[in-house]
């Protein structure tokens, strides 16, 4: 196994078209508002956005009205004046911000370095992505044996002046000669898939068109790809387009051919919201089959290789024998026994922290699995991978740090724990076949370090540093990463990572950063960032990552504690986190930002809205903000695992008490109001769409923007030609953050060190 898949996700809107009018630079409209002066006149000059009075849902019989649904149609007239109208007001705004030019220099130190992949080999070639500088986008190379001259092979940089095109998932053929490679453009989920000669570096005719996550997967004769794609979309499909994906279906595409001519393997039209993907088993003889309708649970089918090939790959939708089909856990497909009679699996059926089973092809029957690994009590199982035919790679979440462990295949025992210091293990690569394996580990202080091992000699495991990132603008020396445990409202001990310089007065005036996420089984371990460092050294600041329920971090159960019924536990941890910062004297709430982006932009809604006091500003990135209508759009319906939906009367009264858009108040103090709040989107956002954000900062203006005590600004920046934020180019990172530390600057009055280097 190699851990270069990207997970599967969708994403669409329905929208409703209303005309506008654009007057002044200011949104107009000839319908009615109730908008009603304010006693004060908005400091920010907020645009006057249309409040519509007659769009009203029932949910069991309550009735909530959507003020805004007009913006969830992207292309109307105004909609787009409505986003003129927002970055009119936000942009100035940032860019009166002192030390801009100094904020920009300090990013642009932080990532001017080199960034290197664990390389990929296939036939005698190692394949891997290397980044100089600020390139933005990283490069293909390719190397004729391990220690061969890396040259270059794909260069998307020259793809867009702008940088936006990216590579979003590669494969090369087994046998080294094609390399398999999709393209993203300006962000979107979208993807094209290519096929390059690495011998004449040239690309073949085909291009494979309407695919999101193709999961590439080639066959053992090396003459095609299996692949996962949709239907043909009615209109376009660049990111911007809001209709729904569904349907996706399994086909084998030859190389050399056009897509029309591609094979339908597998499709499931009784399920239009399933998202499938495919394996070839590890011995060649079986085609895997795994199909989930959200990110809790997946289904396990299987058909012989044999037929297929037999028909030279034009055997239409073979039959799909069923294996794990009880939609009742998680099961990642590991490898298959010397007969290919079992295969297994890392599965948390039974085992909140996972374990590996063994099932068997001609009787899958639970009560005949066997265990080759058993749960651990307190560590959780992140991932496991075969090397060197009979050892098993397997990688642990200790209190949210990674172990990394060599075992015996025959039956799981332990050979070496692999030393890695506090750090986390980012990616892996290494088959069966093959006796070396590289992996990269990385921190909050160092950027990343590449080790490779070697197995031929037997049980001698010895790491060997194979490639190093330095960054010359950031002396690790300087700074610590400390991790404390606090309690939660209801007492239950909450990780968190914090990070400084060493020499961090603890008299409560440092500017600190406090991120979250907390959700969907995803756990935040200790990992680089550019960014936060640049916080640190241009403020004298503290960052402080907390690991709230709702994540992965200790399994099935920490996971369970922070989603549906329970997913107030998370906005309880995060918010027990701010307190836990004031009250030891990081910070104050007048100096604290809090900071998430997808799920964690719900997370700081929710907070910004339950707790405003407690904080002095929120950056709330790409968030999920309507927990009424998400399932309605794109692939939001597979998030239904964690949130549930409106649909369901229970989940209803639950999403309805924090649904950010939903529980927008004035604050009761007598001096209180909301933080400086900045939302940031993508036009080309086709996972979590845009219309969460202009639905929440609309709201927001409206109903405490006009408040005579709100003097902290409430302001949305939307940026064209970007998505959800996978394959952002270096260029437009840097421009997002100079913006936000801007807006940190002008709402809190954080003082930028005159050379970005406050220690």
């Amino acid at each position: 196994m190699e851990l270069m898949r990207v997970s599967l996700l969708l994403l669409l809107i329905l929208s409703i078209a209303i005309r506008f009018q654009y007057v002044n630079g200011i949104p107009r409209t000839k319908t009615k508002s109730n908008f009603r002066p304010t006693v004060k006149p908005p400091t920010y000059g907020y645009p006057n956005v249309r409040r519509d009075e007659s769009i009203v849902d029932n949910y069991f019989g309550v009735e909530i009205h959507d003020y805004y649904r007009w913006l969830e149609d992207p292309d109307s007239n105004e909609t787009a004046a409505f986003v003129r109208s927002q970055n009119h007001l936000t942009v100035p705004y940032l860019e009166k911000a002192n030390g801009r030019n100094v904020i920009k220099k300090r990013l642009e130190s932080n990532l001017d370095y080199t960034k290197y992949t664990v390389p990929v080999k296939r036939g005698n070639r190692y394949f891997s992505f290397l980044k100089t500088g600020l390139q933005n986008q990283a490069v293909v190379y390719v190397q004729n044996g391990v220690d061969g001259e890396r040259i270059e092979l794909l260069d998307p940089n020259i793809l867009a002046e702008d940088g936006t095109v990216a590579i979003t998932e590669v494969n090369p053929s087994d046998d080294g000669e094609i390399y398999a490679y999709a393209l993203s453009s300006k962000g979107s989920d979208w993807v094209t898939v290519h096929f390059k000669n690495v011998t004449s570096g040239e690309d073949f005719p085909e291009i494979l068109n309407y695919s999101k996550w193709p999961g590439i997967e080639w066959n053992k004769e090396n003459t095609g790809i299996f692949y996962s794609s949709y239907p043909k979309p009615n209109g376009t499909a660049d990111g911007s387009e809001t209709t729904s994906n569904e349907n996706m279906k399994i086909y084998f595409h030859r190389i050399g051919t056009k897509q029309e001519e591609d094979t339908l393997i597998v499709e499931f039209p009784n399920f239009p919201k399933r998202t499938i993907g495919c394996e070839i088993s590890k011995d060649g003889n079986y085609l895997i089959v795994e199909a989930s309708e959200g990110l809790l649970t997946n289904l396990v089918y299987y058909t012989e290789m044999k037929s297929i090939v037999e028909s030279e790959y034009r055997l239409q939708t073979p039959q799909l024998k069923p294996l794990l089909v009880n939609d009742d856990a998680k099961y990642d497909y590991i490898t298959s026994s010397d007969d290919g009679e079992v295969l297994y699996f890392r599965t948390n059926n039974g085992a909140p922290n996972y374990r590996i089973i063994g099932v068997y092809l001609d009787n899958s029957n639970e009560r005949y699995w066997s265990t080759l690994l058993p749960e651990n009590s307190k560590d959780v199982l992140s991932w496991a991978a075969v090397i060197n035919t009979d050892k098993l790679i397997t990688c642990y979440i200790r209190d949210v740090k990674s172990i990394l462990e060599v075992r015996r295949l025959r039956d799981g025992s332990l050979v070496k724990e692999i030393d890695i210091g506090v750090g986390t293990v980012g990616s892996f690569a290494g088959r069966k076949q093959d006796s070396q394996f590289f992996y990269s580990v990385s921190s909050f202080l160092y950027p990343g370090k590449i080790f490779s091992v070697d197995l031929q000699n037997g049980n001698i495991i010895e790491p060997k540093i194979y490639a190093e990132s330095i960054v010359k603008g950031i002396d690790e020396s300087l700074h610590t990463a400390t991790q404390v445990f606090y309690k939660s409202k209801d007492g239950t001990p909450i990780p968190m990572f914090i990070i400084s310089s060493k020499d961090l007065k603890m008299d409560g005036t440092a500017p600190t950063l406090l991120y979250g996420y907390g959700g969907f089984d995803v756990s935040l371990q200790p990992g680089f960032s550019e960014t936060r460092l640049a916080f640190i050294q241009l403020f004298d600041g503290v960052v402080a990552v907390a690991n709230i329920r709702g994540g992965g971090e200790y399994g099935v159960k920490w996971h369970d504690g922070g989603r549906l019924l329970n997913k107030q536990n998370s906005f309880d941890d995060f918010q027990a986190a701010a307190e836990y910062l004031i009250k030891n004297k990081y910070t104050t709430a007048q100096k604290l930002t809090i900071q998430g982006g997808s799920n964690g932009g719900l997370l700081v809604g929710a907070c910004v809205n339950q707790r405003p006091n407690l904080f002095g500003a929120a950056i709330a990135q790409v968030g999920v903000l309507d927990m009424l209508r998400y399932q309605k759009f794109t692939i939001g319906y597979a998030w239904a695992s964690d949130y549930g939906t409106s649909d369901n009367k229970t989940y209803f009264q639950n999403l309805i008490k924090f649904s950010p858009l939903h529980n927008i108040r004035v604050p009761k103090a007598i001096r209180g109001q909301y933080p400086a709040v900045l939302v940031t989107t993508g036009d080309h956002d086709d996972r979590v769409v845009p219309l969460h954000s202009f639905k929440f900062i609309a709201e927001l203006q409206y109903k405490i923007g006009r408040s005579t005590r709100q003097t902290n600004p409430l302001m949305i920046l939307i940026e064209t030609n970007a998505g959800h934020g996978g394959g952002k180019p270096t260029g437009k990172k840097i421009t997002e953050y100079v913006d936000i530390f801007s807006f940190l600057v002008q709402a809190l009055k954080y003082k930028v060190s005159p050379t970005g280097q406050t220690r």
